[in-house]
């Protein structure tokens, strides 16, 4: 068996660089940035109002000033003419501020009767004008890489970009295996089950920005692997789910060298999800995954998704972790890296009562997922963990 972070690392050194595709905008939206955008223009172009009310000039601004309106400068349709002492302009937000005005007086400010106004005894702080620029200058850059959420895409689209480079989402194929498995809908025999993990990475897969499917189940025995992964060509990545382990009917592990599959680790000092396992062929990484839903889905969260993000030209990392107060003791832990499933509540980090790797319930009401290290002797009430959130 290997560290947690040892296997890790041995699955990004598999990663080869993304290749790049040009998208239109409208297409670029979670996927990664392949190169740093930059801006042909300032925001905002000129400088405009940040209110509505009446542009004057700096010199008038000044409290039962009386002024005679001039004009008016509306976003998308500004006065031309310039502003001199005794005079103002009715201005809406985001329109350019005329020529020789220097503020912006709010229209709750000011009293007016026919084309005069009266400014009243408080103008407020500040002037209420946005410079030129105030946002981003020209020549300001997006940098890249990044995942483009929709503050980027707008952001993107501020800075008149139509079509963006982004690395090419990878193509996943994930295969389930084992007799016992039937798909959802269908009726089970007597001795057999739904199959579920290879749904729930599908959806983990897919929220990553990967193109995945899922596979047609395999049974266990050899042929039938054989077939899955014939299926699995033109993958980047193949993900199976069961067979890891080293029992008489486990035999991803055979069927993969048989395929063509340098392996490359096999078993991480981990629980839950020791059987896991990873190789590659012709450029196509294999990682297998243990069978346990909950094993199945814990290793998604620690290994699939950082290798996703990895092969999109994220940086290759860990999942972040962060410190948290736990709110009930934590029974001391064996060799193996545990990752328990908990709540996060208002008293810290609650670890649920059940743990078994087979629970689904339980994850699926967990939100988070404690890191407990090797041999930890516990911890008590308050105690500072290191957490997953999931």
């Amino acid at each position: 068996m290997i560290p947690v972070a040892e296997a890790l690392d041995r699955l990004f050194a598999l990663v080869a660089a993304p290749g790049v595709e040009v998208v239109p905008l409208v297409q670029a939206a979670g996927r990664v940035l392949a190169a740093d955008a930059v801006s042909s223009r300032e925001q905002p172009p000129f400088a405009a109002s940040a209110m509505d009310g009446f542009a004057v000039t700096a010199a008038d601004a000044r409290p039962g000033t009386m002024l005679r309106v001039i004009g008016e400068s509306a976003a998308g349709r500004r006065f031309t003419g310039a502003v001199t002492a005794g005079h103002a302009v009715r201005i809406f937000t985001g329109a350019p501020v005329p020529e020789g005005t220097g503020m912006v007086v709010l229209q709750e400010d000011v009293a007016r009767a026919g084309d005069s106004i009266t400014l009243g005894t408080s103008l407020g702080e500040g002037n209420n004008i946005r410079p030129a620029g105030t946002d981003f200058v020209c020549g300001a850059r997006l940098t890249a890489p990044r995942r483009l959420r929709p503050a980027e895409i707008a952001l993107l689209a501020a800075m008149n970009t139509a079509e963006v480079p982004v690395f090419r989402a990878p193509r996943v194929a994930v295969l389930a295996t084992g007799d016992e498995l039937v798909p959802p809908g269908r009726q089970p025999g007597p001795d057999q089950i739904i199959a579920s993990n290879s749904y729930g990475l599908l959806a983990m897969l897919r929220a990553e920005g990967a193109l995945a499917r899922l596979l047609p189940i395999a049974g266990d025995s050899m042929e039938s692997l054989a077939q899955g992964f014939a299926l699995a060509e033109g993958a980047d990545l193949l993900v199976t789910i069961g067979g890891a382990s080293v029992g008489d009917h486990d035999l991803v592990a055979r069927a993969a060298a048989a395929a063509g599959f340098a392996m490359d680790f096999h078993k991480v000092a981990m629980r839950p999800g020791k059987p896991l396992m990873a190789g590659q062929r012709r450029g196509q990484i294999l990682l297998g995954l243990p069978g346990n839903p909950v094993s199945s889905l814990v290793c998604g969260t620690v290994f699939l998704t950082p290798l996703i993000r990895a092969m999109q030209g994220l940086p290759a990392q860990a999942m972040p972790r962060e410190g948290m107060r736990l709110a009930a003791a934590l029974g001391p832990n064996g060799p193996r890296e545990h990752y328990l499933r908990a709540r996060i509540t208002a008293d810290g980090v609650l670890p649920m009562p059940r743990q078994d790797s087979s629970l689904l319930s339980v994850l699926a009401d967990a939100d988070a997922l404690i890191v407990q290290a090797p041999d930890d002797p516990g911890a008590s009430p308050g105690e500072m963990v290191q957490i997953l959130r999931i």
